[in-house]
């Protein structure tokens, strides 16, 4: 007997509230229903099983209007039922509740959990779904302008596309429905404030010291493409350090995160997040880690370990994604969780960590912890600066020290101490021993 799973249910005595277990298969992908086999896979057997044969698809095809195959099995001479229930490609109702299989349990689907539900079984994406109260007007100038940049530069769109009125761009990218009203996508992408119809639809970033220990947070608003720029510009200057090191003069940056890695998590949790959640995305920075939390679905049957590898390209919302493409954001060919992994191997940093569960979808980069920053010294001190206020607070301060206080090699130390004398900022005086540091005077 095969175990209980999400297309097996066992039930020791039939019951007519099993109805819903039915209607709960029929909605997700079928399964099989055992009447006489108790929770651990035992045969107990069924009393009257040949009457229910007669019953059971009547009262099943009564209520749910779906037929049903139910057959008669036996092992040890001990009579069992096995109701064959197949998916439905329309949505099936119990007396006006709509029940969906998902693991092993029953879920009975109730708001925007059974709107996406009914639409995707009418083959519409929320983000195709009209806004009837927009309008062309209402739409940002600014947020035209920066996508034909984009576009113009990816090579995506047709030049003589990119160059059309607004009205025209927008039927272009297939952004109306067939009643000529704007799609959600459209409001999301092009609108100067997508809240005035989309609720929650911002990102939120927080440093934690601890997970109950808010230190600052900020909140980033406009259309899709504003919110990228906005909030990798604050990840980058506000929230995330970056190591300095010198190649001779040049000032080299390595963040905690490879910046490819970061966007590119950014962009999907952007492009892939349920909207009619009304829950922003939300970016939690840590002293080690650094996790981006949306309310987005996997496709059906869809793990995290398929992200890992080359997999198909199923957007939670396509128009957005399409659009994002011809911006050239984003690929077509579902390797934007394989580029997120390859960046952060060619940093040689950790990779990141998927989870995925009924509360959303996350990323989770880790990293060392960074020593505490100087004195008035914010994220995007640069090494010599940092130099200039160790020799501030203490003049006969060795190249180990601060080797030691900044968390670099020796070497580069030495070159940003090198540049110091060159550009006139610092002086030695005396030796090794008994030596000292002296600023300049401007």
């Amino acid at each position: 007997m095969k175990i209980e799973s999400q297309n097996i249910e066992w039930k020791e005595q039939w019951r007519d509230e099993y109805i819903k277990w039915v209607c709960g298969f029929a909605n997700a992908h079928g399964g099989k229903i055992y009447i006489g086999i108790d929770d651990n896979g035992v045969v107990k057997g069924i009393e009257n099983a040949e009457k229910y044969l007669e019953d059971i698809p009547n009262k099943i095809k009564d209520i749910l209007g779906i037929l049903v195959d139910v057959n008669l099995k036996t092992k040890s001479k001990l009579p069992y039922l096995e109701i064959v229930v197949e998916p439905y490609p329309c949505p099936i109702s119990y007396k006006g509740q709509y029940f969906y299989r998902s693991g092993s349990t029953k879920q009975e689907l109730k708001g925007p959990s059974l709107d996406k539900f009914l639409l995707r079984k009418q083959g519409v994406h929320w983000d195709g779904m009209a806004q009837p109260y927009a309008t062309v007007g209402e739409l940002s100038k600014s947020a035209f302008d920066d996508f034909r940049s984009k576009a113009k530069n990816s090579y995506r769109l047709p030049a003589d596309v990119i160059k059309e009125r607004s009205e025209l761009l927008i039927e272009k990218l297939r952004l109306k429905t067939d009643s000529h009203h704007l799609k959600q996508a459209a409001i999301l992408l092009f609108h100067r404030d997508p809240e005035k119809y989309i609720t929650g639809a911002f990102v939120k970033i927080g440093y934690f010291s601890t997970d109950d220990d808010l230190i600052f947070q900020d909140e980033v608003h406009g259309y899709l493409f504003e919110q990228v720029d906005k909030t990798m510009d604050l990840l980058l200057t506000k929230y995330l350090k970056a190591i300095i090191s010198y190649r001779g003069v040049n000032r080299m940056e390595q963040y905690q995160i490879p910046q490819a890695a970061l966007r590119e998590a950014l962009i999907n949790a952007i492009v892939h997040k349920d909207y009619s959640s009304k829950n922003p995305i939300q970016i939690s920075v840590y002293d080690t880690k650094t996790i981006i939390w949306n309310e987005g679905q996997l496709p059906e049957d869809w793990t995290v370990e398929k992200l890992k590898s080359k997999h198909p390209s199923k957007p939670f919302n396509p128009d957005m994604a399409n659009v994002f493409f011809r911006a050239g954001l984003i690929e077509a060919w579902g390797r934007g969780t394989i580029k997120i992994i390859n960046e952060c191997k060619k940093a040689k940093v950790p990779s990141p960590t998927f989870k995925y569960d009924l509360s959303g979808f996350l990323i989770e980069f880790t990293y060392k912890a960074s020593k505490p920053l100087l004195q008035n010294a914010t994220s995007t001190t640069t090494i010599p600066e940092q130099l200039m206020q160790l020799i501030t607070n203490d003049n006969a301060i060795t190249i180990a020290e601060m080797a030691d206080e900044i968390d670099v090699a020796q070497r580069t130390i030495t070159r940003a101490l090198k540049h110091l004398q060159e550009t006139n900022k610092i002086r030695r005086k005396g030796g090794k021993k008994g030596g000292f540091w002296e600023i300049m005077t401007q």
